[in-house]
């Protein structure tokens, strides 16, 4: 086992074991997470396999230093790592490098060398990347669990508008050309939120009373919202298709019948012999029809526009989480309305609610009409029957 593997061996162990839970953001995830990048940085940047492994030794201890607490983490860190490094025969030379990267993660300092500048970037990553927002969200939390740092959406907004603007920049040219774009993107996002904020407190919709509601609704643990949703999501979902199972046997017993009686049955009404047989071969062949259609009713899939504008995302009268109501429009027009849905707490909740309402609607249609189909195919049979033994009966056969 290389010393990189024995490194990643004894990170993962400690931050699992020992790092408070209080720290949802610097957790092992993170780490891992600034230990790609350096990998995709380290490639873009073509440094050399020594730089590479020791740039990939200072991402995995960068943070090893949270499981003795926030406040000196970076020299907990380095130290840890040094003597990690030293107890494993690396050389001194190595280690100083390591440390050096480490410390360099401090924002108030600046990098010297390039395997700093490489560390740096990949421990901002996050920041051009598609999965800011949520990554953000966490560490936000962290703070609010880890210290007296608590921010009003407002001042949460405004606090990350300052740090892209006034103290964050990228260093390598990897990440400038291939991170930078989406970091804007995300920095006019929120732009977007902070100007929505404002126009919500111009138009009066945040009101004191309307403050005390939503710090009550916060409160409410998130996970809970979401595996509530997931959960019944998932038994709606359920019982849509236990819906279509009992509906395709419905419509497979009935294809059945109508088939026999085709073959076998109605060719013998040519016979005159046989016309008692045609008022009971009727009433069965059209309750079986009747059973079919309402079957075929019941699984029938809607047709929906399939398009939204601008002015619905705005206005959030589209639930972008119905694939009915997208599947005309452009991708970027798609990426761009889920980006601002997913901006918008309050808007994503109405739509996952929206959803679960009118799929609630459709169960309530298909197994309407599924009681309705079982009530005419036992009728059906019942009378179907009772024709043919009062036509055997009447006609002098014998059953």
């Amino acid at each position: 086992m290389d010393i990189l593997q024995k490194v990643e061996a004894y990170v993962v162990s400690q931050l699992t074991e020992h790092l408070s839970s209080v720290y949802i953001y610097h957790n092992l995830s993170h780490t891992q997470r600034v230990v790609s990048s350096v990998k995709e940085l380290a490639i873009g940047e073509q440094l050399t396999p020594e730089q590479t492994q020791i740039v990939e030794l200072a991402a995995w201890f960068h943070d090893i230093g949270f499981i003795n607490g926030f406040k000196g983490h970076e020299i907990n860190s380095s130290e840890i790592a040094k003597d990690f490094l030293e107890g494993h025969n690396v050389s001194s030379q190595i280690i100083s490098s390591v440390q050096n990267c480490i410390l360099a993660t401090n924002m108030e300092s600046e990098p010297e060398n390039i395997l700093e500048k490489v560390l740096l970037d990949a421990d901002c990553a996050h920041l051009g990347n598609s999965v800011f927002s949520e990554v953000n969200e966490l560490l936000r939390e962290e703070w609010n669990l880890s210290s007296s740092k608590k921010f009003t959406d407002s001042e949460w907004i405004d606090e990350n508008i300052n740090f892209f603007t006034k103290k964050h920049h990228y260093y390598t040219n990897y990440a400038r050309i291939n991170w930078q774009k989406i970091k804007d993107k995300n920095l006019s996002r929120l732009y977007k939120s902070r100007k929505k904020n404002k126009q919500a407190l111009a138009k009066g919709k945040m009101k004191a009373g309307e403050f005390k509601l939503k710090k009550r609704k916060a409160e409410i643990p998130e996970r809970g919202i979401e595996t509530m949703f997931r959960v019944t999501l998932r038994n709606h979902i359920n019982l849509s298709n236990i819906a279509d199972t009992k509906a395709n046997i419905l419509l497979s017993v009935n294809a059945i019948i109508i088939s026999m009686a085709l073959s076998n049955l109605i060719p013998k009404l040519d016979n005159p012999s046989n016309h008692y047989l045609i008022i009971p071969t009727a009433i069965f062949v059209s309750f079986s029809l009747v059973s079919m259609g309402l079957s075929v009713l019941a699984t029938r899939p809607n047709i929906t526009s399939g398009k939204f504008t601008k002015k619905d995302v705005e206005d959030k009268k589209v639930n972008l989480l119905f694939f009915g109501n997208f599947h005309k429009v452009k991708l970027e027009e798609f990426e761009w309305a889920m980006g601002e849905m997913m901006e918008d707490r309050d808007y994503l909740y109405s739509s996952m609610k929206k959803d679960l309402y009118f799929l609630g609607l459709v169960l309530h249609k298909k197994y309407k009409i599924l009681r309705v189909t079982y009530t005419i195919f036992l009728i059906g049979i019942i009378m179907s029957v009772i024709a043919f033994a009062v036509a055997f009966r009447t006609s002098g056969v014998t059953i």
